[in-house]
């Protein structure tokens, strides 16, 4: 988890507004719960996150990396292209052409899950600019399109660590001097391992269509959530003139009181 500096404490202002706290307490609710289905199906597949890649063959993990960097590489420019020709269909039409996309590449296993995969981040990077655009962003600048590769780095619905990686703060990512392109040569390592670990569950035999379409399902609703969490921190900075990095630290100090009694529960 990102921690802040004693120093960086220090200096960041107190937030009195209860509304402020309140509603970052919703959003530290919806960051912790938009995993969701993520654990059910690794119930299902019968492993762990971890172990998922070890499952694909030697020259698909090999190329992983170059994958997802041009997939990345090319999906906003698709994603906004998209948008110009379907606008205003909500969350859950992303969601459901997220989904169908996901069962066509079940059906082919393993090739049809490569094949699926630059078009399932376009609508999943498409997802995430409507989300911006709803909290008043501009989809097409630079500062937009480096949190939504924020949003791809943080990891997956099916991460194991119940937030603890706050990676979508400005921390590990920083914009500055950087352009999108140099981002996605950064981000591309990280976002392939949970891709490897989305290809690895639609390929396991048996599944077929019903996993794409969960495995799709899931994931385009883990990065909607998401993307509300981050952009709705930078509408509440507008909003209020709290800066970003004090309402950061609020969201991890919320996040990890409401997981006190979460983890207590399940011990």
């Amino acid at each position: 988890m990102f921690r802040m500096t004693a120093l960086q404490q220090h200096v960041l202002p107190p937030i009195n507004d209860p509304s402020v706290h309140t509603e970052i307490d919703r959003l530290a609710r919806r960051y912790l719960d938009a995993g969701g289905l993520g654990l059910d199906i690794l119930n299902t597949v019968g492993t762990s996150a971890e172990h998922l890649i070890e499952r694909l063959p030697g020259f698909v993990r090999g190329r992983l990396d170059r994958l997802t960097r041009n997939a990345l590489m090319r999906a906003f420019d698709a994603a906004e292209g998209s948008r110009k020709v379907v606008r205003d269909r909500g969350e859950w039409f992303n969601r459901l052409v997220s989904t169908a996309s996901g069962a066509a590449g079940g059906v082919a296993g393993l090739p049809g899950a490569i094949i699926e995969l630059p078009f399932t981040i376009t609508m999943f990077l498409r997802a995430m600019l409507e989300i911006a655009e709803e909290h008043g962003l501009d989809p097409q600048s630079e500062e937009v399109r480096a949190e939504c590769l924020r949003i791809f780095a943080a990891g997956g619905p099916m991460a194991q660590d119940d937030g603890a990686d706050l990676a979508l703060l400005a921390a590990r990512l920083s914009i500055t001097g950087q352009t999108v392109q140099t981002l996605i040569t950064r981000v591309a390592p990280r976002f392939a391992v949970v891709l490897g670990q989305k290809l690895a569950a639609q390929a396991t035999p048996i599944f077929g269509a019903v996993a794409g379409a969960s495995i799709n399902y899931t994931f385009a609703r883990y990065y909607q959530e998401l993307a509300r969490v981050h952009f709705g921190l930078a509408r509440l900075s507008r909003e209020t003139g709290i800066p970003k990095e004090a309402l950061i630290e609020a969201l991890r100090m919320s996040i990890e009181r409401i997981q006190k009694p979460r983890r207590a529960r399940r011990s």
